[in-house]
């Protein structure tokens, strides 16, 4: 029943205000009206990064690029319907458990949430899955002045297993905003293979165009644009 209440709230709120992104037609898919929605820059397709095949929804453009940056940097809280409908649209394997790339404490302490795991306490309750988080982040560190290879080695080192794992899980999804290279998910897809997993698949919002290979961490190190 509140269930149902809710669902009737949300539906009267959407029909009495505007597209959250043009502010102009009538909300129709997860906030936004039915013609910004078909005007997403989709992908919808699995790519492959450092030898990593990844599921992406869309790739890294305007308007998803501004939403995403708001979102994770600004606290605008309000896009999070939107981003979760993303991950909705894509399909994926059957797996037991949802990961959510974690971050170290202090950005947690910078930014005061984890992105990654608002997103994935949404996507486990649409797919009825667990969340499973075996795997922290030690502190990120600049990678400015490092060759390739150290910048591979520092960002492998920044993930450990959380003792003690006693849960196990077979196969496993992990879940990100951005890729850009795929280091972050193949270093910790190394650990969660060390801890038994079988099966590793993951998903992300949107996939960055990788011309930057050299810049690892590019989600983390832009200056957050504003929509104005």
């Amino acid at each position: 029943m509140f269930k149902f209440i809710g669902r009737s709230t949300q539906q009267l709120f959407d029909y009495l205000t505007p597209c959250s992104l043009c502010d102009i037609g009538i909300k129709k898919q997860y906030g936004v009206c039915q013609s910004c929605w078909q005007q997403l820059p989709w992908l919808k397709q699995s790519i492959e990064r450092n030898q990593q095949q990844i599921f992406v929804a869309c790739h890294y453009q305007y308007p998803i690029d501004r939403i995403i940056q708001q979102f994770k940097y600004e606290q605008k809280f309000h896009h999070q319907r939107l981003l979760e409908g993303l991950l909705q649209q894509v399909k994926l394997p059957k797996v037991h458990a949802i990961v959510p790339m974690p971050i170290s404490t202090d950005r947690l302490v910078e930014r005061g949430f984890n992105q990654t795991l608002l997103l994935a306490q949404a996507l486990s309750k649409s797919l009825n899955l667990p969340i499973w988080q075996p795997v922290q982040r030690l502190a990120q560190h600049s990678q400015k002045g490092l060759s390739r290879i150290e910048r591979l080695e520092n960002i492998e080192q920044q993930f450990v297993a959380t003792p003690p794992n006693h849960l196990r899980y077979r196969k496993v999804l992990i879940i990100d905003d951005v890729v850009t290279t795929g280091s972050s998910i193949t270093a910790l897809s190394h650990v969660l293979q060390q801890l038994g997993c079988q099966k590793i698949y993951s998903i992300c919002l949107a996939a960055a165009v990788n011309h930057q290979a050299s810049t690892l961490n590019f989600a983390d190190t832009m200056e957050s644009p504003r929509i104005e």
